[in-house]
């Protein structure tokens, strides 16, 4: 089956199997990064449990940058292309200022400065710039990192439900069950 999909796969891959313990529990990691010396087992599953974060950060992308819009505007290929450059471009950006406030405060992760707000902040704050003297930009930076503070999510709760899979909701409704007194 795999071979349909990918036509040049190799007869047998390579991986390696990492054990850790995550809260008593034994967790499993396969990954392909298979020398134990240049990649420790530890940290792969440290990034592993901040994995949640990279997908927090396309929902960002999805829901406040392209407000949940479905289709890009441009009508040829090249434009399309270019136009999901130029988000990609545009998240960096404010995510790179983000880490800079927080880098600023020094008790704080990156992923700890609410994307919504910061971001609202930073795009507020650069459409003013054009209308400020070039010899303040250091001061409106400034201003920038002071308000880092004011952007700083609460700590993020530990899982506590095992994953399941969702009930896939029917097209058609149900009748709520009638209930019979028996007295």
């Amino acid at each position: 089956q795999a071979k349909k999909k990918w036509a040049d796969a190799p007869d047998t891959l390579e991986a390696r199997l990492i054990t850790t313990k995550v809260k008593g529990k034994e967790v499993k990691l396969l990954t392909s990064m298979t020398d134990p010396k240049r990649y420790i087992g530890a940290d792969i599953a440290e990034l592993y449990s901040h994995r949640w974060e990279i997908e927090l950060g396309y929902r960002e992308m999805k829901q406040y940058m392209l407000q949940n819009s479905l289709t890009l505007r441009s009508k040829t290929a090249a434009l399309v292309k270019q136009e999901l450059w130029g988000m990609l471009l545009a998240y960096n950006l404010l995510r790179f200022m983000m880490c800079q406030m927080a880098y600023s405060l020094n008790t704080v992760m990156p992923y700890q400065i609410g994307f919504k707000q910061a971001s609202i902040f930073l795009v507020s704050q650069l459409q003013m710039l054009p209308a400020v003297a070039p010899g303040r930009y250091p001061e409106v930076l400034r201003y920038i990192l002071d308000m880092a503070e004011s952007f700083v999510l609460p700590e993020r709760r530990e899982r506590t439900y095992p994953r399941a899979v969702k009930k896939r909701p029917s097209r058609y409704a149900t009748r709520p069950s009638r209930r019979r007194n028996s007295a």
